[in-house]
């Protein structure tokens, strides 16, 4: 009995440690997001009259604070919009065209589409009064890109790049216990990278609140270090004061937890103060007793809680996540984590998936990871740009190591503090293992002046954090006077044509990896080149004779210990840079992966060099109808000691099996079954099967997880497959399919990984805003019977409206007349006329028919019209008023008269395979239930595929208003 109450006590104890926290602390700090309930609308990069008149009032934005105009304007109308939640990428919604980017994908984006290369975005959204005399920041993740930003109409900044995230101090311009509104305007005409980067917000947008005196953004950072069975850990916390005056006998006190939610260590520094308006930093160390480590296998993940406390009350509380673990780099060795060693076996990435473009849900991030980790990548270097935050955490939790790649190299002010800017915010991150400077500058890299930016550069970033190493990626030769002379950790892009040994000779101090390797070009499921069609086979072979193959750069790497790995180009297919050809393709080829993740063959060649599993993977597929009697080449990629092959049963040979090798036979074709089998010391280990197929017959849809959580956000990755009536799947289909969708959910992009196709990767309502043009102006003496109302009423010799800034204080009456140029394809769709009075009363005559009388009301209002009312082309409009006379010319009158919304319904979602292939993406639309995704194609059994979604805490949002 005494052991059951010690082992009860010591229970009791232990979840008193675990909760107690959680339930007797609290923060004041918020951190809400503010994804939902965006208006969206195209503007203009050179046309103001396309841009909403943004930046032509008397006094700019940049003249007088608080003067955001057009669409900047907090009073502006935005009702005619389209409703869009975050992340958006409007790039991916346009169509493909010859006239768009090479680098880009060919989408009708970019300079020679400025009707579709400037977006703008508003919110509007309330603030409690209870939150007056708190910090309030926005928060934004990345804006591709140009974007300018304003806050009831003052203007917060400009953030040039589309991949730095930033954020403004929001607290003074703010309306407390009332509406506020955001305004950003995004310039996507010119290109930041040479690859596609979509367009618009495509992270997250962040509301943050906190008290005056709290910790400042992203201002704690944490180190780690391993000793005689401990860790030790280092934690720094800068804390900012806005407050109006000094505030002194603060304490700082940081709590570790486990993955548990345990105490497993703490301390406090009392007694601080800050100076008013001053930041400092704070620090302490900690100790941890055998340490759950952070590592590829056991990602095993801490908290620092961060509390702020002032006369008893928290003041602020913040969290980080962190990883213990140790890295380091040798320069005869390799790499090592937790000081064992580990080959680098890692992939480049470009941030954009098939269907959604660059705004990729968050769980996308986790699909794309485990799909690369599926075949022994360990790494994943960012290319060639700081990562979207949540692709960092999922790093984190998965065990996926990282190289965070800085965008530009340069040594001003503005280079060195996007360069921090990363750095800073990622630092606590433990997947990171390297901080790159910059990537392939050609013009300098091979030069002084390239050696003296990545100095200042490297030493730099080492300020900031010295915790890690430096790396740039090089792709010139050896000998130069460039970033190769200079660099502590040397990125190798292709050692085709440069002799790494002969730099390690040189630099026998220097470390080493490869950071880009093995430019393979393929088409999945491709086995014959077809030019004319763009189509390349995927046998693994260099893209050039100035490019490795895979198997080539690994071999390099794999006999050469003082090289730490490498990354492969690329984990995934991505669009634009669809070399070796142009329009229409629109995709690269280099990917292990196709643009969906569906695996390429190259996958298994790395499954067999890279894992420690037993693989056999033949290729090509076995239906090759026509080509009876023919040699087919045959590969076999595998990891065994020697691999038999057999057609029908009948042995083709065995053969050894060369390291980090593969084999091949040629075998005259004939239908059946094609088997590899794989031995290790003689005994069976492994086989694989290809074999011909029959016709298409059923369709057979599979997700990565039936489960999804009912956010708004979560989805599931589904898999579109046809088989044959005894449920092979047929490599070659390309049928056309068909996709509808029941239940709380939603389908937000298709693709099926072709290089070439030009289909949609959204199928979406098109929301078009069509404003009121040549608007003009006539006094008249009375509202009664105007004959102006007329359709074709001559008013040549009217004036423009609103030209003059005040009517006198004698007019009667005012009749406006323009014009409304309606799309031509209006059949079926939903027509709205949103309005606000641009008189004291009004009526409105549309095409001269009667449509709102005497209308006095200051509200905003709509009118539901017709196709009776209006007509693909030009309409006239006319509204009758008695006009608002101002006594001051600074008075304000509402001078806008209202804007068409024409909604046209969306096509059928669809998508054509890919040899055999395609994919669609759900997400959740909030609700608990079941989703059903149903497929069909002509001749073909119909498939259902039921997911569901299940109750889950939502995020803290900001509180939406819709005007």
């Amino acid at each position: 009995m005494i052991q059951f109450k010690k082992v009860l006590f010591l229970f009791l104890a232990i979840i008193t440690t675990k909760y107690t926290f959680g339930q007797t602390q609290s923060s004041p700090r918020e951190h809400l997001l503010m994804d939902y309930d965006w208006h969206f609308a195209f503007g203009h990069p050179y046309d103001t009259n396309k841009d909403f008149n943004n930046g032509t009032s008397y006094f700019s934005y940049f003249a007088k604070a608080g003067y955001g105009d057009g669409a900047a304007d907090p009073r502006f109308d935005d009702r005619a919009w389209r409703k869009v939640n975050l992340p958006h990428d409007w790039a991916v919604e346009q169509p493909f065209s010859p006239k768009g980017s090479f680098s880009h994908g060919f989408k009708a984006i970019g300079r020679n589409f400025p009707d579709a290369s400037v977006g703008w975005y508003r919110k509007t959204f309330f603030i409690p009064a209870s939150d007056l005399g708190k910090h309030i920041s926005i928060a934004f993740d990345g804006v591709f890109r140009n974007s300018i930003v304003w806050v009831n109409g003052h203007y917060l900044g400009n953030e040039q790049s589309g991949y730095s995230s930033f954020e403004y101090n929001i607290s003074e311009y703010l309306n407390y216990g009332g509406t506020n509104v955001v305004a950003v305007r995004v310039d996507a005409t010119m290109e930041e990278g040479w690859f596609y980067e979509g367009a618009g917000i495509y992270r997250h947008v962040w509301l943050n609140k906190s008290n005056r005196l709290h910790i400042a953004r992203n201002g704690t950072f944490v180190t780690t270090k391993l000793k005689d069975g401990h860790a030790i850990i280092s934690t720094h916390v800068t804390m900012d004061n806005d407050a109006d005056s000094s505030i002194s006998n603060f304490s700082v006190k940081q709590t570790i937890l486990d993955a548990d939610g345990k105490i497993v260590a703490s301390d406090e520094q009392k007694n601080l103060s800050l100076n008013l308006l001053e930041k400092k930093d704070f620090s302490s160390n900690l100790k941890i007793t055998n340490p759950k480590l952070w590592s590829i296998d056991t990602p095993y993940l801490h908290k620092l809680i961060t509390t702020v406390s002032k006369d008893g009350a928290i003041v602020d509380q913040y969290e980080t996540t962190f990883g213990i673990r140790t890295i380091r780099f040798d320069a005869n060795q390799g790499f090592f984590l937790n000081g064992k060693h580990l080959e680098i076996t890692g992939a480049d990435d470009h941030q954009d998936h098939a269907g959604v473009g660059v705004a990729m849900p968050d769980a996308l991030q986790d699909f794309r990871i485990k799909a690369q980790k599926a075949f022994g990548c360990n790494a994943i270097r960012c290319s060639h740009n700081p990562p979207t935050p949540e692709f960092l955490d999922a790093c984190d939790r998965l065990g996926m190591l990282v190289l965070d790649e800085n965008r530009l190299m340069g040594v001003t002010d503005y280079h060195l503090n996007e360069l921090k800017q990363m750095m800073v915010r990622d630092r606590n991150h433990p997947c990171i293992i390297a901080w790159s400077i910059g990537n392939e500058e050609w013009n300098m890299e091979g030069t002084v002046t390239g050696a003296r930016v990545a100095t200042t550069m490297q030493a730099y970033a080492k300020t900031i954090d010295s915790s890690r190493y430096i790396t740039a990626a090089y792709s010139g030769g050896i000998g130069s006077n460039g970033i190769l002379t200079v660099m502590d950790l040397l990125g190798y892009n292709y050692v085709s044509n440069k002799n790494t040994d002969e730099q390690h000779q040189k630099f026998p101090n220097q470390l080493s990896w490869g950071t880009e390797e093995g430019a393979t070009t393929a088409s999945r499921g491709i086995y014959v080149d077809d030019i004319a069609k763009h189509q390349l086979a995927a046998y693994d072979r260099p893209r050039n004779s100035e490019s490795f193959s895979i198997e080539q750069g690994w071999k390099h790497y794999a006999t050469r210990p003082y090289l730490a790995g490498m990354f492969i180009w690329t984990g995934f297919d991505y669009r634009g840079e669809p070399t070796p050809f142009g329009w229409p393709s629109i995709y690269s080829y280099h990917g292990m992966l196709d643009a969906c993740g569906f695996a390429k063959d190259d996958v298994w060649y790395l499954k067999s060099w890279w894992m420690d599993k037993d693989v056999v993977h033949i290729l090509p597929h076995w239906n090759w109808k026509g080509r009876e009697g023919q040699d087919i080449p045959v590969w076999v990629y595998s990891n065994s000691d020697e691999v038999e092959l057999f057609l029908n049963k009948k042995s083709l040979g065995k053969k050894t099996m060369p390291r980090n090798g593969h084999l091949e036979w040629s075998v005259a074709y004939q239908p059946g079954k094609l088997e590899a089998i794989g031995y290790k010391a003689g005994k069976k280990v492994a086989n694989d099967i290809v074999q011909t197929t029959g016709d298409p017959a059923a369709l057979l849809a599979t997700a990565d997880r039936l489960v999804i959580k009912a956010n708004k956000v979560d989805i599931s990755v589904i898999k579109i497959q046809v088989n044959d009536k005894n449920g092979l799947p047929v490599p070659t289909a390309d049928n056309q399919i068909a996709f509808s969708i029941q239940g709380p959910g939603k389908i937000i992009g298709v693709g099926n990984g072709s290089e070439t196709s030009l289909e949609p990767d959204q199928y979406i309502e098109q929301v078009i805003p069509v404003n009121i043009e040549n608007l003009k102006e006539k006094l008249v003496e009375s509202i009664e019977n105007r004959p102006e109302v007329a359709t074709d009423f001559d008013d040549a010799n009217w004036q423009p409206a609103f030209k003059n800034v005040r009517f006198p204080e004698t007019a009667k009456a005012v009749v406006y007349r323009g014009t409304i140029q309606m799309p031509d394809n209006i059949d079926d769709a939903a027509l709205t006329f949103f309005y606000n009075n641009i008189g004291k009363t009004q009526s409105i005559y549309i095409n001269g028919q009667f449509i709102q009388s005497n209308d006095n009301s200051a509200e905003r209002k709509e009118l539901k019209l017709t196709k009776n009312i209006l007509h693909p082309g030009n309409n006239s409009i006319a509204i009758v008023t008695t006009p608002f006379i101002n006594k001051n010319s600074w008075d304000y009158s509402n001078t806008n008269p209202g804007v068409v919304q024409v909604i046209i319904p969306p096509a059928q979602w669809k998508r054509k395979l890919f040899n055999g292939l395609a994919e669609v993406i759900v997400q959740s639309s909030g609700k608990p239930g079941r989703i059903i995704l149903t497929s069909t194609s002509p001749g073909l059994k119909e498939n259902k595929l039921e997911i569901t979604t299940v109750p889950t805490e939502m995020p803290a949002v900001v509180a939406s208003v819709e005007k």
